[in-house]
Order: structure tokens, then C-alpha cells, then sequence
């Protein structure tokens, strides 16, 4: 038998009735929140990585700089091994890939896009660690699996499979050191 909800004590008390308040509250509050928690950890281990990935670079840098690489007849897989001995989690050498380029001047350099139409990182970068006093730019990719998959709209990703591709940069003139023989 239905009560009818049209006597005044049953609206009343009903009006009243506060029992499920707060579970309604926090169904409207949690997903916004937890939304919002993916998203502060999603940046500081974007954050992180790409420091890590700058610091492994500068200190891979240094090498070239100084003329230790060329001295010690480094290719790309070598300069690759130094470059992985400063890299730390959640960065792994495995996926890292590095373009180091030679120039005249400061002005001549490029940064060419190293994405595809597709938006896949490509796979044609060099290894030219000049002479003393060259121009070089130390350029190191790395395509970093986001922690969260959130909503398109919120996302991190640039890169076509969803990742995040970090970048760091490193522009210096060679020390004026004499070529190895």
C-alpha cells in the first residue's frame, strides 16, 4: 500500500531526512577531485622526467664541450651510454634518443620538429660532435608513458600513441681544444 505524499507530515518529515546527504555530497565532489589528484600527479612526474632528461643532457653535454668525447673517439652509442649514466627514473636509456648537430655560428642553428605528420618521434638523428670552437646543439627526446590516461581535453600527450614526448636543449661552443690524431 502506497502512502500518499500529499499529507503534510510525510513532506515534512521527508523535507527533513538528511541520511543520504552526504553520500550524494561526495559522489558529486569525488569525481572532480580524484580527477583533479590524477592531474597534480600527472604533471610532477612530467616534471620530474624532464629534469632528469635536462640534467642527463647538460652532463652528456659537458663531454663535448670539453673535448673529452672527441678525444676518446665517442660515436652515438657511446655518447648515448654517457648520456644514461645521469639519467634516473622513470626515464629509462632504452627509448632515449639524441641529435647532436655541428654549426658555424649561433645563428645558423635550426630545431627542426621531431615529430612526423603523424605524430610518431622520428628516427633520423645525427651524431656530430665538432671541433673545438664549433657550435653545437645537443638535442635529447624522450617519449614518456603517462602515469594517468585522463580525458583528451585534460591530457598531456602530444605524441599520436598518447605519450608525452620530453625534450631538452643544449647550445654551447666548443672549448677551443686541439683534434685528437
Amino acid at each position: 500500500m502506497h502512502k500518499d505524499l500529499s499529507q503534510p507530515s510525510l513532506r515534512r518529515r521527508f523535507g527533513r531526512d538528511a541520511s543520504g546527504t552526504a553520500a550524494i555530497e561526495f559522489a558529486l565532489v569525488a569525481v572532480p577531485l580524484l580527477l583533479l589528484l590524477l592531474i597534480i600527479l600527472e604533471v610532477g612526474v612530467v616534471f620530474f622526467a624532464n629534469y632528469s632528461l635536462e640534467h642527463a643532457t647538460a652532463q652528456g653535454a659537458r663531454m663535448l664541450r670539453t673535448g673529452q668525447a672527441q678525444a676518446q673517439k665517442f660515436d652515438a652509442a657511446k655518447f648515448k651510454a654517457e648520456v644514461c649514466k645521469h639519467i634516473t627514473a622513470p626515464l629509462t636509456c632504452g627509448k632515449l634518443k639524441l641529435d647532436v648537430k655541428r654549426y658555424s655560428n649561433f645563428s645558423g642553428t635550426e630545431m627542426t620538429q621531431p615529430l612526423d605528420a603523424s605524430g610518431g618521434l622520428k628516427t633520423n638523428f645525427s651524431y656530430d660532435p665538432g671541433a673545438g670552437g664549433d657550435v653545437v646543439v645537443v638535442r635529447a627526446f624522450y617519449p614518456l608513458d603517462l602515469p594517468a590516461r585522463l580525458p583528451l581535453d585534460i591530457r598531456m600527450s602530444n605524441m599520436k600513441d598518447g605519450n608525452r614526448l620530453l625534450i631538452a636543449t643544449v647550445a654551447f661552443r666548443n672549448e677551443p681544444f686541439q683534434p685528437t690524431k
